[in-house]
Order: structure tokens, then sequence, then C-alpha cells
């Protein structure tokens, strides 16, 4: 009997962590690819980094992971911008964009070293994820694929099986609450097949055996300038606001078959919430609903003592210190 009580014990508490709220959203953003020719996917991706960067999360709490090669490209006819749209209405890279991995650092090693947490201790904390159990995590990812892999700069590719295991890692560590996972690019739904761990919602621009394609061509730079699903998810998040009550089901239908020719996957197995339900907000932003306990009376407060101490008395010759900041025990 003793046994029994212990166990539902044990269950319910098992439910309230499982019905806790998350406290904090981070994104990670990664463009995998390099060269002139890829322009788009640096667009994807810096579209997606001004969306929640508009939304409130703030660049402490966003990694952004790209070559970084294509605003200062010879080859650009206007130098230090990134555009998404042939009317050059928005310039994604713009004068705040702070890149966390850049160029050669854009690797598998260092993309599954910042998930898990296993970073030399020298990192610096701009390029270290530091969430926690209550953390909410968007994970963007962009370049070329196929089916089961996605790679990095063509030299090297991450397998379904080890982003699976990452995250996995990921849980096990505490390291979040819930994850949305993203992709664009061609048999992207493979990518998420792997995934074995609980409270992950997936989106793919693709199904196995499907390309993801191109949006449009802009005549000025030769190249193309956005993917098609990246495009229409862009064109959505742009009509968000902090105070949306557009949802994750609303997001999950961004790009019908019609407009992104191929195929959006979907996975929701693992997702123990109903997205019709979910803000988008809880991803794509960082608003907080706070709840006051009590009435504050700000008349209450005493008024701050001096941060100077003097030293000795008042003359033409008298000096001022800072007081310590820790006091002597």
């Amino acid at each position: 009997m003793q046994v029994h009580w212990l166990g539902a014990i044990f269950l319910s508490t098992i439910f309230v962590l499982n019905e806790a709220k998350h406290s904090n959203n981070w994104a990670v953003l990664v463009d995998t690819s390099r060269f002139w020719f890829n322009y788009r996917h640096v667009a994807n991706v810096l579209s997606i980094y001004r969306s929640v960067k508009r939304l409130g999360i703030p660049d402490s709490h966003i990694i952004l992971m790209i070559a970084d090669d294509m605003a200062c490209n010879p080859r650009n006819p206007r130098p230090a911008t990134v555009f998404n749209n042939a009317n050059q209405h928005i310039d994604v890279y713009g004068e705040d964009v702070e890149v966390d991995y850049r160029g050669y650092e854009v690797t598998v090693e260092n993309f599954i070293r910042l998930l898990t947490g296993r970073l030399p201790p020298s990192t610096p904390r701009s390029k270290q994820l530091l969430t926690d159990e209550g953390s909410n995590i968007l994970i963007y990812l962009t370049g070329h694929g196929g089916d089961g892999f996605l790679k990095f700069q063509d030299s090297e590719e991450v397998t379904s099986q080890e982003l699976g295991d990452a995250l996995e890692q990921m849980w096990q560590k505490r390291r979040y609450h819930e994850v949305f996972f993203m992709i664009d690019t061609c048999q992207a739904s493979s990518m998420y097949e792997k995934f074995y761990s609980p409270n992950i919602l997936a989106m793919a621009s693709s199904l196995v055996g499907e390309d993801s394609l191109s949006h449009h061509v802009d005549p000025a730079i030769g190249v193309y300038i956005i993917d098609r699903y990246t495009y229409y998810a862009l064109e959505f998040l742009e009509d968000v606001h902090l105070d949306s009550a557009k949802t994750m089901e609303d997001f999950l239908a961004v790009c019908p078959k019609r407009v992104c020719i191929s195929t959006i996957g979907i996975r929701t197995d693992l997702f123990r919430r109903d997205p019709k339900h979910v803000p988008i907000t809880d991803f794509f932003g960082s608003i907080r609903p706070v709840e006051l306990s009590a009435p504050i009376n700000i008349s209450d407060f005493k008024k701050p003592t001096l941060l100077l101490v003097e030293e000795r008395e008042l003359d033409q010759d008298t000096r001022f210190t800072y007081l310590p900041q820790f006091p002597e025990l």
C-alpha cells in the first residue's frame, strides 16, 4: 500500500513538471552553406533572425551561424546589404546583426557542441547556448540536404541520427522545455524522422523525395534571393505582434503546396500540447505574463544611500572613496 502511495506522488510530480510553463526563449539560427550562388540561404536565416529579434528575443539569446560572405562579397551590387525581396524594401542584414559563428566556424562539431553544451571552458558567453529546463528553443536550419543528412559548407554533413541524439542529450541534461525545429532544405522532413525526445514540434519545407524550391530572382544580383518556404513564413511573421492571437497551428499551415510546390512536413507526436492552443510567441517571441502577488506602495521605499563615504572632515583637500563592493565579514 505504501509503494502505491509513493508511486502516485511520483506520477503526480511528473505531471506537474510537464505542465510547467517556459521561463525564457532562445533561438539557434543556422545557414549551413556558403558561396555566392547560395545567397538565398543567408537571406533565409537573416529573415528569421530579424523576425524573432523584432518580437522580443534579444541578441544575447540568439545564436546566429552563417558564412557571412554575402554582404561584402565583391559580386554584391549593394555592399553591406542582404535583401530577401527583389523590391529591396527589407535589408535583413541591417545595422545591428550580431553573428556568433561565421565562416569556417560553422561546422558540424561546433553545432552539436553548441546544442549539447560541450563547448571548451574558454568559449565566450556569446557563443554558448545557456538554456535550462525552462527554455523554449527555436532551431532553424537552412542549406543543402538530402535523405537523412544536411551538408555543412560542402565539406561535411550532419545526419538525422546525430541530430536526434543531440536533442536527446539536451533533454537528459535539462537544457530545454520545448523545441520548435524548423528546416528549409531538400528532403527536409528526413531530418526529424530520427527524433525520439519529448516536447519537440517539427516542421520541414519538403518531404523525402522532394526538392525545396527558391522563390524569385533579383535581376540586379543575378541569383535567387530567398526560398519559397521561408518567404511565406516571413510573410506570415510580419503580421505577428507581441499581443498576437495567432497560434502555432496557424504557422504550420503557412505554406500550402499550391504556393510552396513542395509538401510541408509536420511532426507533432513528440509534442505534448495541441498546436492550436500554443501562441506563436511561445517560440518566436519573448513575452512573459507577469502576476503581482500583492499591491506595492512605492512610497514605502527608502531613499537610496549615498555611494560615497567621506574619509575626513570637509576641507579643500577632502577626498572621497567608493564603498567596497563586498562587505567585510
